[in-house]
């Protein structure tokens, strides 16, 4: 069930979304909130888990891995475990999504070469068959829900 978010909650999520270090001070004054009463607001949030972390964005190429990728992965078993166990002992899988359709797994690779990137494809290969697709760039990066959704 969704939580009943007001607009000043959605107008702190979309500040937050922006600029995850901005002062409270600051994300009050954006919002037309006092800082206490801003303050409140984020705690409830956090509270709630509507804001589940704050993060740094990372450029990929400045940190040494210049190559992405989005790898499909049809996996035929019914044992998960393994996989999962590398993919959180892999830093190069940014993501991972369990999905519907032919494909089981759409993942999201950072490598530092295209060698290493086949080393990543080859480990997930024990899994089942993958389809790789690089990625030239992102035209819209992720940036989280802007409004609540439509009523419908």
């Amino acid at each position: 069930m969704a939580e009943t978010l007001d607009s000043t909650d959605w107008a702190i999520l979309v500040e937050l979304q922006r600029d995850g270090r901005v002062a409270l001070t600051e994300l009050g004054r954006r919002v037309n909130l006092s800082a206490s009463a801003t303050t409140e607001r984020v705690k409830r949030l956090e509270y709630l888990g509507v804001i589940t972390g704050y993060r740094a964005e990372v450029d990929l190429t400045k940190v040494g891995y210049p190559v992405l990728a989005v790898v499909r992965l049809k996996y035929p078993g019914n044992k998960h475990e393994p996989l999962h166990r590398l993919l959180r002992e892999r830093p190069e899988f940014l993501e991972c999504l369990r999905t519907t359709g032919d494909d089981c797994y759409t993942l999201k690779i950072a490598a530092a070469s295209m060698p290493h990137l086949e080393q990543l494809v080859n480990e997930l290969t024990e899994f089942g068959s993958t389809t790789t697709n690089l990625v030239y760039s992102q035209p819209q990066p992720y940036r989280g829900p802007q409004t609540a959704p439509p009523d419908l």
